[in-house]
């Protein structure tokens, strides 16, 4: 059985993956010639797509091919009608847009996973180079010493920890940040 196509905008959708939702619009119906354009917009990217008629309704579609090359971002978004000259805007809102894991580039690593093996890695090796030219909160780690480092890697270690630990909640497991004593005989 396919899955009921959806009739409102999403909040959310992930780059690579297909966007698809059905608008009825009575006052501009598809049959009577009006289109339907979609205007995705933040700082960075501007992104343009229309509705193609199915019946009276407005059928929005985009491969997962298009969505795959969409930048992750917040956007603002609004959707107009028009037809003959005449425009309308009918909706607007705001959709997340979350990089899929298509791109070979993709690195799921939080920023405080990335500076810890940045920080660790040089600590292991002065000579490291890449490591060496990482930067962190502006500052090369080349031009810190032993103890900002130290402090830096320790300061991390606590910002993973915590990271693994919400992680953990949210997959319905205990805190292991919780200790449990009982006192008594």
């Amino acid at each position: 059985m396919a899955a009921k196509t959806p009739t409102t905008e999403p909040a959310t959708l992930i780059a690579g993956d297909t966007a698809i939702w059905l608008r009825s619009l009575p006052d501009y119906s598809a049959a009577n010639g009006w289109t339907l354009t979609y205007t995705l917009i933040n700082a960075t990217a501007k992104i343009t797509f229309d509705a193609i008629a199915q019946g009276d309704n407005h059928l929005i579609t985009v491969d997962a091919a298009t969505t795959a090359a969409w930048t992750a971002g917040s956007y603002e978004w609004r959707a107009q009608v028009s037809k003959s000259g005449e425009v309308h805007t009918i909706a607007s809102g705001n959709i997340t847009i979350s990089a899929g894991y298509s791109g070979a580039s993709f690195d799921a690593r939080s920023h405080a996973r990335k500076a810890l093996e940045a920080v660790e890695a040089y600590l292991e090796n002065p000579n490291n180079l890449s490591a060496a030219s990482y930067e962190i909160a502006g500052r090369k780690l080349q031009r810190l010493g032993i103890p900002d480092l130290l402090s830096l890697r320790d300061r991390y270690r606590f910002e993973v920890s915590q990271e693994a630990a919400l992680a953990r909640l949210a997959r319905g497991l205990p805190d292991p940040r919780r200790v449990l004593v009982r006192f008594g005989p």
